[in-house]
C-alpha cells in the first residue's frame, strides 16, 4: 500500500501522508527507514537538525524502489538563514544524503526576531530555479509570514509543515495556506501519543470504525485535507499508520473530535522561536 498523491501549486505532487524521521538516528535507522519504504512509504522528512540525513540517505539509495518513486524532504536550521548561507547549508544536505537533488526543501522556522526568512526565501526559489530541488516550502510560518513571502517575491510556498493534531486543529492557517494553494503538512500529527489517543473520544471513535485510535486520527488530518507524517520506530506501528486509505470519518465523528481543541502547542511558539 502507498499514499495517493497530492498535486501541489507548481505542477509537482507529493504523497499524501509520509514517514517522519525524527529521533530515527543511529547504526540501525538505515535498515528501519528501508523497512518503511517496503511497507509503503514514498515520502521520507528529515532535516538538517535531526542528524540523520546521512541514514536517510543510505536508505534511498539501498532501497529497490527507483529513486524517482520516492519525495525526499529536507529542512534548513534556523542558524543558516540569509542568501549564502541557505544555498551553502543546501549543498551540505544533499552531500550528506548522497543524493543529487531533492524532492523538497523547507525553511524549518521564520525566526522573526532573526529577520532573514525572506532573503532566505529567495535563495529557495534559486535553487529551484536551477533545478537542484522540485518544490520548495516552509514550516511553521504563520498566515502573516507567508504573506510577505508573496509580497516580496510573488512566490507562494508549495508545503507550509506545522504541528496539527486534534488539540491544535489550526484552523485559521489551514484557511491561510489553503488560499495560496500550499498544501499543510502535519508534523507531531498524533501529539504526545498516549494523552490524545486514550482519550474516549478518539478511542469510541476507532472501535465505531474497527480501527487503532492511531488510524483515526490521521484520517482526522486527511479528512481535514492535510498531510500528516507520523513518525514510528516500530514497524507494526508504522505500517498500521499507513493503512488509513479505505475508510472514512463521518460528520459525528469530525465534530466529537473537535471537542478536543485545546489550542496547547508541543512545540514552540512560530511568533517568537529562535532556533540554531
Amino acid at each position: 500500500m502507498t499514499a495517493p498523491l497530492l498535486d501541489l501549486n507548481d505542477g509537482n505532487q507529493m504523497p499524501a501522508l509520509g514517514f517522519g524521521t525524527y529521533k530515527i538516528i543511529g547504526p540501525d535507522a538505515p535498515e528501519l527507514i528501508g523497512s518503511a519504504i517496503d511497507a509503503g512509504y514514498r515520502l521520507l522528512d528529515t532535516a538538517t537538525r535531526y542528524d540523520n540525513e546521512v541514514e536517510v540517505g543510505e536508505a534511498v539509495r539501498a532501497s529497490s524502489v527507483p529513486r524517482d518513486e520516492l519525495f525526499v524532504t529536507s529542512k534548513l536550521p534556523g542558524a543558516d538563514h540569509g542568501f549564502d548561507e541557505a544555498r551553502r547549508s543546501f549543498e551540505g544536505s544533499l552531500e550528506r544524503l548522497g543524493l543529487d537533488r531533492l524532492d523538497l526543501f523547507l525553511i524549518h522556522w521564520p525566526q522573526p526576531p532573526i529577520g532573514k526568512f525572506v532573503e532566505t526565501w529567495r535563495a529557495f526559489i534559486r535553487l529551484r530555479d536551477e533545478g537542484l530541488v522540485s518544490s520548495i516550502g516552509v514550516s511553521n510560518f504563520l498566515p502573516g509570514h507567508l504573506d510577505r513571502l508573496v509580497d516580496e517575491t510573488s512566490v507562494a510556498p508549495a508545503v507550509n509543515q506545522i504541528e496539527l493534531h486534534p488539540f491544535l486543529p489550526q484552523n485559521e492557517q489551514r484557511v491561510a495556506d489553503f488560499r495560496l494553494g500550499t498544501v499543510t503538512q502535519s508534523w507531531t500529527p498524533l501529539g504526545r501519543r498516549t494523552e490524545l489517543l486514550d482519550r474516549r473520544e478518539i478511542t469510541e471513535t476507532a472501535e465505531k470504525h474497527g480501527r487503532t485510535p492511531a488510524q483515526v486520527v490521521l484520517r482526522w488530518h486527511l479528512d481535514l485535507g492535510a498531510a500528516p507524517i507520523p513518525k514510528s520506530a516500530t514497524p507494526e506501528r508504522f505500517r498500521s499508520n499507513l493503512d488509513v486509505f479505505d475508510f472514512a470519518l463521518d460528520d459525528d465523528d469530525l465534530e466529537r473530535i473537535a471537542t478536543l481543541e485545546t489550542g496547547k502547542r508541543i512545540g514552540g511558539d512560530p511568533a517568537t522561536e529562535v532556533q540554531l
